[in-house]
């Protein structure tokens, strides 16, 4: 028999927030959109009200010039539906691991007065799941002096840090939406010879990191003949369940959580949604568990991941922002390519096409003025395109420019040369 539950409305469970409140807004496939629009409706009576969260999905009513005295959306990972915001000045972003973020929490940094996230129903003894997002939610919730769950029978129930007693909610709101999926792009050709060189360094007995992308499905699809890999990621999406249901990935030999697909949010489609939900195979944990890089290296041939706006030939990377325009967030880039170098038989990877889809180089001299580094030169040690693998450990400038310029577009090369030249004083 389920715990009787008893939903107020929109208008009701919002008057707790009050101006100059710093508000927690769940992201990814959790974004409480219904309950942000409903804020929006608040915005008579409120001014300066900060909204902290990472990614956020859909429509973002609150981020709308017209209630920029009411709302301040104070990103720590820049999504498409606050980019304008962020880039016009009406909203803002702070540089952080995504391991970090609980700390910014937990120490004060950031108080969180009231956290709105989105939940399952209770279950018959009065529990409600985050479901796909965990990651920085926990940490807020447990600190958050008001929680207010919109409540979803459309969020799955996932095993891991994400369940909570409806008794700690100081409001629930009914709301019956679908959730926010991914957009899946279709891979290039590009894409695919990319994957296949990752695939090529991956080893049977692997744990993975990757994210969503079409570089990410591209490296999944080149694994079918591989052998008891692991998932050990801070986000996972669609590509893992074909591998799974052919026993690809089974998790055997990881050294922590065997036998669990380590993650700590999903983002992907339905199908994605569908197969996690209520799947003790899965394991949804807190961000500064997943992504502390003295965790991720306990598993040995751990794999990382990841991608990247630009990289220069010294082997800065350029992940956040294109120059000045900020695009998305550190995120857990360095949590992850750090864990993997330490990994007994790690490897920390940046895969990348040579060009932008507009023909833009991406391996460049110098990063555009104003280009965050996110991973640093010292850090990098496999860089791939579609054009081959560049291993920079070890290396010293010249010779990292001369394996990354071989990987470059051809008709890139030659001016890569000629700046190589006037900046090192040697030819490759």
């Amino acid at each position: 028999m389920r715990i009787p539950v008893y939903y107020k409305t929109p208008a009701e469970a919002l008057s707790v927030i009050q101006s100059g409140n710093r508000v927690f807004i769940h992201g990814s496939a959790q974004t409480p959109t219904f309950l942000l629009n409903e804020l929006a409706k608040e915005a008579h009576r409120l001014k300066g009200v900060e909204l902290v969260s990472i990614t956020v999905y859909g429509p973002v009513e609150v981020a709308k010039a017209e209630y920029a005295e009411n709302f301040f959306i104070n990103s720590l990972f820049v999504s498409s539906s606050i980019r304008s915001a962020v880039n016009e000045g009406r909203a803002d972003y702070v540089p952080v691991f995504l391991s970090d973020i609980p700390n910014l929490f937990t120490q004060g940094l950031l108080p969180i007065d009231v956290a709105i996230v989105q939940v399952s129903e209770p279950d018959a003894h009065g529990y409600c799941s985050l479901g796909l997002s965990v990651d920085i939610a926990r940490s807020a919730v447990n600190t958050a002096k008001y929680i207010i769950a919109q409540v979803n029978p459309n969020v799955p129930r996932t095993h891991g840090d994400g369940l909570i007693h409806s008794s700690r909610f100081h409001s629930m709101v009914y709301c019956n939406d679908p959730l926010h999926e991914g957009n899946l792009k279709e891979e290039t050709a590009d894409d695919k010879r990319i994957g296949e060189y990752v695939a090529s360094l991956i080893e049977d007995r692997s744990t993975l990191q990757m994210g969503i992308g079409s570089i990410p499905n591209a490296v999944l699809k080149c694994l079918f003949n591989h052998r008891d890999l692991g998932i050990h990621t801070e986000m996972c999406s669609d590509g893992v369940i074909d591998l799974i249901e052919r026993d690809v990935i089974n998790n055997k030999y990881k050294r922590i959580h065997p036998n669990k697909s380590v993650t700590a949010f999903a983002l992907g489609t339905k199908r994605l949604y569908d197969y996690i939900n209520d799947n003790p195979s899965f394991h949804f944990l807190d961000i500064d568990y997943v992504n502390d890089p003295h965790v991720i290296r306990r598993n040995h041939k751990m794999i990382a991941i990841n991608s990247a706006v630009e990289i220069d030939v010294t082997g800065q990377v350029c992940s956040d922002s294109i120059g000045c325009y900020q695009y998305s967030g550190v995120g857990g880039q360095m949590d992850f390519m750090r864990g993997a170098a330490l990994s007994e038989g790690g490897k920390p990877i940046i895969a990348l096409p040579s060009r932008t889809a507009k023909g833009v180089p991406r391996i460049v001299s110098m990063l555009k003025p104003g280009a965050g580094v996110v991973s640093t030169r010292a850090h990098v040690h496999y860089v791939i395109t579609e054009y081959g693998i560049a291993y920079l450990f070890g290396k010293n400038l010249h010779q990292r420019a001369k394996a990354l310029i071989d990987i470059a577009h051809p008709d890139d090369r030659e001016c890569l040369d000629k700046s190589c030249w006037e900046r090192f004083k040697i030819f490759k």
